[in-house]
């Protein structure tokens, strides 16, 4: 051992640096000439095992580290990082790796480091390449979606404010006697302009049907498991369907869908929001919902609605000169699956997204029928108050599982004081906004506990030394 001549001046040098230690203090507190220790910084000396010990003793150095150990390791590191074919033409010697480790241990370090995240980042973009090519390409993905998804996002891109809609919606109850209410309406100009009459039949009767049209006996069923407000939701559809079905053809046709199945249900949903204007119409709910602050409780009972039924028709307020504050809406279930977004220039999907953990639809689940409301941020600083909110679906019987869906209902911040939900949630006194982000492989935050997924834009952590608060750290 007392032989061995280990030549380690860069690492002497940074150790003294971070020291902030001159050389001739350095060599007074080692017993040699500064000199000495010059020549030793210069690789022109050994550092001998006596030296060695004296350093260790006197700065509590690991001797692994004055000997290069974990520098042997990073060599090979170095060397399986320029043995990618993309340096294939730029391959060091291992002197040269060596004197790189030695010279520049940081550096080396953060190369290695570099390198593994771009070989992670090859594999994800390799697992997503693969995944793709399973399906085609991007093109043929787009041409194999479900009719369903095609015409939810149809409807997502556009406003539901459709004014061709609102001034059908108003011409028909012009032409309605509406003396003992809607409901008799409807069914009045069923029998009269169709000869349809309307039934409401027990489950018995329509175990497996909400609504029903018999065209040999020319009957509407309604089922008795739906509430008196979605009763009178299938009746106004029936009737959309019926009076202006040239309109409702047309706004499909406009959508440029690409299936019979998708047109099919999107002229259905025309005739949900055609419906929904029958039932709240424009001038009477707009100027209500601004009087009441748009409370949305206290609108269902006022109109005698759902309380869904008032929420969507919130997001139909758009009319120019009058309009209401831009709200949008997105419906889910307990396993996550969204039903339906729509929002008054489209759902946000961009600046908002809807997949977050932490939004308090979510949370709504655990207390049905509880509206809980927060002031949300996004990661590119946009600001929203959101709403969570359970709905009831069809009434269940004893050994039915009950449907229960929630409604996340939401504005920009900046109408906060027009709105009830947004006492208490901005300004002075006001708690700082859940940090949320669009959908965990998207969201860059960090720290997050709430994280299900790490993002696909960045690597996952590289350093076995430390662990942050979310399960998939990343740099």
């Amino acid at each position: 051992m007392a032989e061995q001549k280990i030549f380690a001046g860069p690492r002497i040098r940074r150790i003294r640096s971070g020291l902030n230690l001159t050389q001739t203090a350095m060599a007074a507190s080692l017993g040699i000439s500064a000199s000495y220790l010059n020549l030793i910084e210069r690789n022109q000396r050994p550092l001998t095992v006596q030296l060695l010990l004296k350093l260790a003793s006197t700065y509590e150095i690991d001797l692994d580290e004055l000997q290069g150990k974990g520098e042997a390791n990073l060599v090979a590191q170095l060397r399986e990082v320029f043995s990618d074919p993309l340096l294939a033409g730029s391959v060091p010697d291992n002197s040269e790796l060596a004197e790189f480790t030695e010279g520049a241990p940081n550096a080396a370090a953060g190369t290695v480091k570099l390198f593994q995240a771009y070989r992670e980042s090859l594999e994800r973009l390799s697992g997503l390449s693969s995944m793709m090519a399973k399906e085609g390409s991007s093109a043929a993905l787009h041409g194999t979606r479900l009719p369903v998804d095609e015409m939810r996002q149809a409807f997502e891109e556009r406003s539901p404010y459709i004014p061709a809609l609102e001034r059908a919606a108003e011409e028909l109850l012009e032409q309605l006697d509406m003396s003992d209410g809607l409901m008799a309406a409807l069914r009045r100009w069923l029998v009269q302009e169709h000869g349809l009459v309307v039934q409401f039949l027990s489950v018995e009767t329509m175990p497996d049907w909400r609504r029903r049209f018999d065209r040999h006996s020319n009957r509407l069923m309604i089922s008795e498991r739906l509430s008196p407000a979605d009763q009178l939701q299938e009746v106004a559809v029936e009737v959309a369907l019926l009076a202006r079905k040239d309109l409702i053809d047309e706004e499909v046709e406009f959508l440029n869908l690409t299936t019979d199945e998708s047109r099919r249900l999107a002229r259905f949903e025309f005739a949900r929001l055609l419906a929904l204007a029958m039932m709240l119409p424009y001038e009477n709910f707009l100027s209500t919902a601004r009087r009441l602050r748009y409370d949305i409780n206290v609108l269902r009972s006022r109109f005698r609605v759902t309380f869904a039924q008032a929420a969507w028709r919130l997001t139909m307020l758009q009319r120019q000169g009058q309009s209401a504050v831009p709200f949008f809406v997105m419906e889910t279930d307990t396993a996550g699956n969204r039903i339906r977004r729509a929002g008054a220039s489209g759902f946000p999907k961009t600046r908002f997204g809807g997949d977050c953990p932490k939004l308090v639809v979510h949370q709504a689940f655990g207390s049905p029928g509880q509206i809980f409301a927060e002031a949300v941020i996004t990661p590119e600083d946009a600001r929203f108050v959101v709403l969570g909110r359970t709905v009831e679906g069809l009434r269940s019987g004893y050994f039915d599982r009950p449907q229960r869906t929630a409604l996340l209902i939401g504005f920009d911040v900046a109408h906060a004081g027009d709105v009830v939900y947004g006492d208490g949630l901005v300004g002075t006194g006001a708690r700082a906004p859940m940090e949320i982000g669009p959908a965990c492989r998207l969201c860059e935050r960090q720290g997050c506990i709430a994280r299900a997924y790490p993002p696909l834009t960045r690597p996952l952590g590289l350093d076995d030394m430390v662990r942050g608060l979310s399960a998939f750290d990343f740099h």
